[in-house]
């Protein structure tokens, strides 16, 4: 008799999510993000919403350093989400040599360059584009051009997407930030995102150097695994571009530190592109704060957090930033 109570009430649960959830995506979900159903697609997207649901649910139920929403990717199954966001072309980081040297100078507790001036360009969104390393790239050259010049101008991804093939970067396939800054090198100079704005499909070149709003001088490669040399770049520099692996419970991060028994910290299996604006700790838990490139409805408003000093999920397996 237990046993059938027990049932019925997992089924009674099981029901009332897929009922809240139904009311859900067949309301304010499609309108806020743009999507529209076929009736038959509508049913498989309402089961993969109700999963993804009950799996935060859970997570948020746990004792974890993070917290997890429902988002933009809720109707989207990892491999969904993998196919349209992240690299599809594997990504050689080992191939990378360091040659940033430490200052050895003293090191503030945390820093946050969004608070130090006008040095970080607003989050900006990729769409179903796996060029996040364009947007780490530009993120970092847009920081580091304003605290040289104070000038603070949002720069071109889709250039790179265009463009950096020849870098070994593949557009919406993924590439390296570093093989990015070494194109703007070897080019002359990135274009304005006003001047050649993003599309987030790769298309012919139309990169006019004439045109060119931001230069490198250099590409400064931090050896990889040396998240102190990071901590001393991002410190005593600028932000610095990195990779990292993504695994299914980032997909609806929403606050808190993120850590992961999940993911991989080898440089053969980062996935995915972003910018370390900052660093600080929270009860006793070291952090990077890190620009996204997923619009500000996902996240800290488009950033999160990670732990710091552990190499979390491959992050310092290839950072790098650049010269001007």
């Amino acid at each position: 008799m237990n046993l059938a109570i027990c049932l019925l009430f997992k089924h009674f649960i099981y029901l009332f999510d897929f009922f809240f959830a139904s009311i859900i995506v067949n309301s304010s979900f499609p309108v806020q993000h743009n999507r529209v159903y076929t009736m038959e697609e509508y049913y498989n997207r309402l089961q993969i919403f109700t999963r993804n649901k009950r799996r935060i649910d859970k997570h948020n139920e746990g004792n974890h350093s993070f917290s997890m929403r429902l988002n933009q990717f809720s109707d989207m199954t990892f491999s969904e989400f993998r196919k349209s966001f992240l690299w599809s072309e594997p990504q050689n980081c080992s191939a990378t040599r360091g040659n940033y040297l430490s200052s050895n100078a003293p090191l503030p507790d945390s820093i946050d360059w969004r608070k130090k001036g006008n040095y970080v360009t607003d989050v900006k969104n990729q769409a179903s584009c796996g060029s996040c390393w364009t947007f780490s790239t530009t993120g970092c050259l847009e920081s580091v051009t304003a605290i040289a010049t104070g000038k603070l101008i949002p720069l071109s991804e889709q250039q790179l997407v265009d463009c950096a093939q020849d870098f070994n970067n593949h557009g919406c396939n993924g590439g390296l930030p570093s093989q990015a800054f070494e194109y703007i090198f070897y080019n002359n100079g990135l274009m304005t995102e006003t001047d050649y704005p993003y599309k987030a499909i790769e298309g012919i070149c139309k990169y006019e150097p004439k045109m060119a709003s931001a230069h490198v001088k250099d590409v400064v490669n931090i050896t990889a695994y040396d998240e102190m040399g990071m901590v001393d770049a991002v410190a005593t520099r600028n932000p610095v571009s990195f990779a990292f692996e993504v695994t299914p419970d980032f997909m609806h991060y929403h606050d808190g530190v993120y850590t992961s028994t999940k993911c991989h910290n080898t440089t053969d299996k980062v996935n995915h592109a972003v910018l370390a604006v900052g660093y600080g700790e929270t009860n006793g838990t070291p952090y990077w704060i890190v620009k996204n490139s997923w619009s500000t409805t996902w996240g800290i408003n488009g950033y999160f957090l990670i732990e710091r000093g552990k190499n979390m999920c491959g992050l310092a397996a290839c950072s790098s930033f650049p010269v001007v």
